[in-house]
């Protein structure tokens, strides 16, 4: 009997805005039943809007600037899909994907943000939009280093004079100052005089601007952006190593060419937050407009939009009541003036001074805490009388998915010591990557079989992930992947669910498979409590495939992928991990390693993957079989990043402790020697002679390979140094 609640219903949001953010807050702290919720984001972090110009200044740090979508994700059971959202199929509930199949949806929402790339000649050439944020953010990182290396001048044309305009101008011009360079930044507005700001304000935006030494061209109308300059009608040009433009809110092009309902691009909502006409979606932000309340564009009403939001979605998932809501008319604005140093506006009046700083610094810092301080997910206790050893487990670290849930070696060892070896066609069985087959009109099999449980909760880049660590046995032989069946066990849910996830397993693990040269021909799935995924694998090879035999002395040790994922997903599991290490660990992870076996194939005395049993427990496979030992050098071992921090702070795999135990290591202690690999790399025996070939050959295909020890004769020890 299934004890889970089947899921019945897909909720998608495209766009980590600020809003999508605290949504997910919310429902991590009350999801909904039968609900899997989905976020579409290009990166796995969002810009805060609040702290950019203190950012750009210098005050913070890009890690204070960034909302960690994947910690968010996490918290609240979702998946994330890095990609852009390109179109909408609203017939078919369908969110269009730019590298990605289309994602379905029951109910969505929209809340990607505004751009600020202007139409104008030469600008999509020559200058930047200060939106989207990332893409600015970038730019001026840059820009910035090459002031300060004496590369380029100083000299900044801020296209646009409204609140965005002036405090990004003001704010550039306080970091060039601190880099030690006399900055000329230039301010141009259409209109007669700096817009957005009542009177009082406008007068202490002025005066922070001159004492900066910031020129203001007003009723200006730029007419082109080249290379050094800003072109205006009518007036001297302007000069620009950098041209970033604040002119205004642009709708996305991507919206602007769907059916929505729109004005200028900007996709009309009614009281609900509802698209006007579709009761399956919903749009919030910069990206919507009101037409019963118009707003400017302004993050305070997509933060205040929020918990409506979560509401009226909770209401369409369930057939539930929608709230209505209606933004204030007058709101507080506070302006950084580049110094640690602010205006306040509200009712048309206006202060200014270091105090105003300090406190926009604690409400931006607070907001960020807000989405940083997610409460613990508490695993439930066991109730009543338990049998022995039933409480030492549960107290233990969560069980980890992929391979950090791989049962100990030495058990493994102990259940397997009573199998048969090789006989008649069957050349070698345990022991290896995959068991090698003697095939009837000559040359080898092998056929090896994985399965995962998901450590993700998206089932297409799961899939991905799974196809290419079952793959990677094959790999390790030296052999050509040949046929692959799959095993797939899905979370309980409807019939439709069912179809549309299906959909995606498939198709991702028929790409990979297809790009191996082999064939998916079926498999077997069924409904469980969780996601688990599994492929059976065979492959062909003419001489007899490697093994972890045939290693000689002196051999050099070439290793292909980076160590620390099973510590990464560890934190991540709990909360701890930094997005963007997932996100590169995850996209390291998914790709295949067709053009590294093909190198290594041809020249390996013996070869394996870097699986659960971790890096030690691998090496010392290599050692035990071919009667070897190995000396490692611990600063060439590649490792992800984050992985070596969170290692230090004492995260760990649940299968790290029986590694340690299955394979010791003499020398400096690393834990992360024992860390349980994931579609980890291939760790081969090369002849010393030919090792700089190898890793010119692994070069020049794009590949990694890295010199991380050497063999010599022995009996299977191991020592880090």
């Amino acid at each position: 009997m299934l004890n889970t609640v089947p899921f019945t219903r897909d909720l998608v949001l495209v766009g980590g805005g600020h809003a999508h953010a605290l949504v997910l807050r919310a429902w991590g702290m009350n999801p909904m039943p039968g609900v899997r919720v989905t976020l579409i984001n290009p990166g796995p972090t969002a810009p805060y809007t609040g702290m950019l110009p203190g950012y750009v200044a210098g005050h913070y740090g890009r890690d204070l600037l960034e909302i960690d979508l994947v910690r968010l994700c996490r918290h609240a059971g979702a998946r994330l899909i890095l990609d852009r959202a390109v179109g909408i199929d609203r017939h078919r509930r369908e969110v269009i994907l730019a590298d990605r199949p289309a994602v379905a949806y029951d109910v969505g929402s929209i809340d990607v943000g505004i751009t600020a790339q202007l139409d104008v000649a030469g600008f999509a050439v020559h200058g930047i939009g200060a939106k989207p944020l990332d893409g600015y953010a970038a730019r001026w990182r840059e820009f910035l280093a090459q002031v300060t290396r004496g590369d380029i001048d100083p000299v900044v044309a801020v296209i646009g004079g409204g609140v965005a305009g002036c405090e990004l101008a003001m704010a550039m011009a306080f970091a060039l100052r601190g880099a030690g360079v006399e900055p000329r930044v230039t301010v141009i507005e259409a209109g007669p005089q700096v817009s957005g700001m009542g009177a009082q304000a406008r007068r202490h935006v002025l005066d922070a601007m001159a004492d900066l030494g910031i020129a203001l061209r007003v009723n200006a109308e730029v007419r082109e952006v080249t290379a050094g300059q800003v072109v205006i009608e009518g007036q001297a040009a302007v000069p620009a190593a950098l041209c970033v433009g604040a002119a205004g809110a642009f709708a996305q092009e991507w919206v602007a060419r769907t059916d929505l309902p729109q004005q200028a691009g900007f996709i009309e909502v009614g009281p609900d937050l509802g698209v006007s006409g579709d009761a399956a979606l919903f749009a919030v932000g910069d990206c919507a407009v009101m037409p019963h309340a118009p707003r400017p564009k302004a993050g305070v009403f997509a933060v205040r939009a929020a918990p409506v939001l979560h509401r009226n979605l909770r209401a369409a998932l369930s057939g539930g009541r929608r709230r209505k809501w209606t933004p204030q008319k007058h709101y507080l604005k506070l302006v950084s003036l580049g110094e640690k140093s602010a205006i306040a506006e509200n009712f048309g009046l206006a202060l200014s001074g270091p105090l105003l700083w300090r406190w926009k610094d604690r409400i931006d810092r607070r907001f960020m805490q807000h989405l940083r301080n997610l409460p613990a997910m508490v695993a439930p206790a066991a109730t009543g009388v338990a049998a022995l050893g039933v409480a030492e487990m549960m107290a233990a670290r969560p069980l980890c998915g992929g391979c950090g849930a791989k049962v100990g070696g030495g058990v493994l060892t102990g259940a397997l010591a009573g199998i048969a070896r090789g006989s008649g066609e069957v050349v070698t069985g345990t022991g290896d990557d995959a068991a090698v087959l003697r095939q009837t009109g000559g040359g080898f099999q092998v056929i090896s079989t994985d399965h995962l449980r998901g450590l993700i909760e998206d089932p297409a880049l799961m899939a991905r992930i799974a196809a290419v660590h079952a793959l990677g046995d094959v790999w390790a032989m030296g052999a050509q992947p040949q046929v692959v069946l799959a095993s797939i066990v899905l979370p309980h849910m409807s019939a439709v669910l069912q179809a549309r996830i299906l959909k995606e397993i498939m198709r991702e693990t028929e790409a990979v498979v297809q790009a191996a040269g082999a064939q998916l021909v079926g498999g077997h799935t069924t409904m469980g409590a969780e996601l688990t995924l599994g492929f059976t694998v065979t492959g062909t090879r003419e001489k007899m495939p490697l093994t972890v035999s045939g290693a000689q002395a002196g051999d050099v040790l070439i290793l292909t992928r980076p160590i620390g994922s099973g510590v990464i997903m560890a934190a991540d599991m709990a909360g701890q991990a930094e997005g963007r290490d997932v996100a590169a660990a995850l996209g390291v992870m998914a790709s295949p390693q067709d053009r590294e076996a093909e190198v290594l194939g041809k020249v390996a005395h013996a070869m394996t993957d870097v699986t659960g049993f971790g890096l030690a427990g691998h090496v010392r496979a290599i050692c035990v079989a071919s009667g070897l030992d190995a000396v490692l050098q611990a600063e060439a071992i590649p490792v992800y990043a984050g992985a070596r921090a969170l290692s230090r702070a004492g995260v760990s795999s649940s299968l790290m402790p029986s590694n340690r135990v299955d394979a010791p290591v003499a020398g400096k202690d690393d834990p992360l020697m024992h860390d349980p690999q994931t579609a980890g790399g291939l760790l081969a025996a090369v002849g010393q002679d030919r090792e700089g070939e190898v890793k010119a050959a692994l070069q020049a295909r794009g590949c990694c390979g890295v010199t991380i020890g050497r063999l010599s004769r022995g009996n299977g020890r191991v020592e880090l140094r």
